[in-house]
């Protein structure tokens, strides 16, 4: 299970570092797309094969399961690791998760999201002032 957040700079080049905890369970081989509000989802291989596998029982003849689909496997893309840690982020999800410098990557159970540092920092003040709304309106969970 992925946890925890680090904040980590993008070079020149495009690359970043991913958090050391989170190298063995993503394995040498992963895939990164666009996410959900402006961040980048990546998941290790058999969590990938999962979420396919669950999208592809999805109707064809619905719109917005066309649009999703084609939205999100679009984006899609296979790292790896180099020596040092680090992935090499293709432009089209800089761009997409205005990811320029400082970007801060967060661990959410079965993937990592990657953010950009005035994103996340917007996102998690948002949550922070609704956490105890939030918990309140998720049906049948209790922390």
């Amino acid at each position: 299970m992925f946890m925890g957040e680090y904040q980590h700079n993008i070079d020149i080049k495009g690359r970043l570092i991913v958090p050391a905890k989170f190298r063995e369970l993503l394995g040498d081989n992963f895939v990164i797309t666009r996410g959900l509000d402006k961040c980048l989802f990546a998941y290790p291989q058999e969590e990938w094969k999962k979420l396919e596998e669950k999208l592809q029982t999805l109707p064809l003849t619905k719109k917005d399961a066309r649009s999703f689909t084609r939205f999100f496997f679009s984006g899609a893309s296979e790292c790896e690791l180099d020596k040092q840690g680090r992935i090499n982020i293709p432009s089209n999800l800089l761009q997409y998760a205005d990811l320029e410098k400082e970007t801060v990557i967060i661990g959410v159970s079965s993937r990592i999201e990657i953010w950009s540092k005035s994103e996340w920092d917007d996102v998690f003040n948002e949550a922070e002032e609704s956490f105890a709304d939030l918990a309140e309106n998720m049906i049948g969970f209790d922390i």
